[in-house]
């Protein structure tokens, strides 16, 4: 019985290498994956690649001497035409709040021992609670490395085919009462006969690998390079108040970032750290998507390096001082071209008083919106006065982890013009959050479909 059972073994692999030759007539074809079809990310414009001068090119009126001229080269990439808008971070926020909701109410579930069929909390049981419908590698994976974690409901897949109930008069049972009154501040912390969730609950957990130092260090356990970030990602409304003293803005801060007025304006007082969690959830959302239709998974969101940010704020336009070339920031029918501080004390001349919605102002040449004014925007590089001097002339960046100090880029609505000059460099810390800055995302660019022959173009 071994023998016949061992000769069978070899036949279907004679017979699978035979079919394997076949269909490659012996040549050396390479190993095909899915089908690929590249295409351009929403909101987003394409930065051809290209090679230009970086740094003050002008007279450096603050005399910073921090970005003397020099020629480097990027690679292609996506940027997002707009700032991150008060609508687009507010769908980050209600993601992981409701994700919040959804564990919560599942692990209450899992330790009554309710499951689907007793309806209630039970209809927010973790997926895997009835085993009868996981798939072998389901069940392997949660017969051996449940629990072997900080926790034990780490990676347990959450029911969202059911909606969550916020209209109190709809709660199911006193265990969904139990999970959703510990989400809002307490009674005592309540005013204007409203309960408000306590948004610093609302935090996002993600891992992150630091490639580069781990690419440095050439030896090393691989885990020891994993980063685990746990963050509150809900918006400092304050910085309304506190970055402007004998001044009132509480309308500010009590409507700017939840109103639908404001929605398609600039998101602020989001600090670095935030930013980068949004673009790993911006990420992930995108490739649960596509793994959900079976599709191939996009690259990352991230944010824009400093190179990245000055050459596709100037457009492709050759010595620009603005986005719009210049050297005016008034346009020959006597308009401003951005959202800024024109004059001393008025705020208002250009037609704001703070910010403006998003999609304001005529766009660059690459279609980008308020590169320029408005908000100023982190990018994904560290701030060091002298990098210009030993950058890479190839996609500079430097990305280290103990520099705190983050460059922004771009000024804002409460900046005079040296601050909206593209080559014009600052910085704020990394932990920060202020009421002029915002961001914007970007993708590396990765090919996309020839319409005249299907066929893909080069990177």
């Amino acid at each position: 019985m071994r023998k016949l059972f061992f000769s069978s073994l070899a036949l279907v692999f004679l017979l699978t290498s035979c079919g394997s030759k076949s269909r490659s007539k012996g040549e050396l074809v390479g190993v095909k994956g899915k089908k690929w079809h590249p295409e351009k990310p929403y909101g987003m414009e394409l930065i051809p690649r290209g090679a230009f001068v970086m740094g003050k090119a002008h007279e450096d009126q603050a005399k910073t001497l921090n970005a003397p001229t020099r020629t480097v080269t990027v690679r292609s990439f996506y940027m997002d035409d707009t700032e991150i808008t008060n609508s687009e971070y507010r769908q980050f926020v209600e993601w992981v709040k409701d994700s919040i909701v959804r564990t919560r109410l599942a692990i209450l579930a899992d330790e009554l021992g309710i499951g689907p069929e007793d309806e209630g909390i039970g209809e927010y049981a973790f997926k895997d609670t009835d085993t009868t419908e996981l798939s072998v590698y389901d069940k392997y994976m949660l017969d051996n490395y449940a629990g072997m974690g900080d926790n034990y409901y780490e990676g347990r897949a959450l029911n969202k085919d059911v909606d969550l109930i916020w209209d109190t008069s709809e709660y199911p049972d006193e265990y969904y009462t139990e999970v959703m009154d510990s989400m809002y501040l307490p009674e005592e912390e309540s005013y204007n006969g409203l309960r408000s969730i306590d948004v610093t609950k609302i935090k996002y957990k993600y891992n992150w690998m630091d490639i580069e130092a781990a690419a440095r260090a050439r030896s090393g356990n691989r885990k020891d390079f994993i980063k685990q970030e746990e963050l509150e990602i809900y918006p400092d409304t304050t910085v309304w108040i506190r970055d402007f003293e004998y001044s009132y803005n509480e309308p500010m801060h009590n409507d700017y970032f939840w109103h639908d007025a404001y929605s398609d304006y600039p998101v602020v007082g989001v600090n670095w750290m935030q930013a980068k969690a949004f673009c790993n959830w911006r990420t992930k959302f995108k490739n649960d998507d596509q793994k959900s239709r079976g599709k191939q998974f996009v690259n990352q969101f991230r944010l824009p390096t400093e190179a990245e940010w000055e050459y596709a704020a100037r457009g492709g336009i050759e010595g620009g001082k603005y986005p719009w070339g210049g050297p005016y920031v008034i346009s020959d029918t006597g308009c401003f071209m951005a959202n800024f501080k024109p004059q001393r004390g008025d705020y208002a001349a250009d037609a704001a008083l703070y910010t403006v919605e998003a999609k304001s102002f005529e766009p660059n040449e690459y279609n980008l919106y308020n590169m320029a004014g408005n908000v100023s925007e982190w990018t994904n590089s560290s701030f060091d006065p002298g990098a210009y001097q030993y950058l890479s002339t190839m996609n500079p960046n430097i990305g280290s982890q103990d520099n705190k100090r983050k460059v922004i880029r771009g000024g804002s609505w409460k900046d005079v013009a040296y601050f909206l000059q593209v080559s014009t460099r600052d910085y704020e810390y990394q932990d920060s959050a202020r009421s002029y800055i915002g961001f914007r995302t970007v993708q590396d660019y990765m090919g996309e479909e020839d319409s005249t022959n299907g066929s893909r173009s080069g990177l």
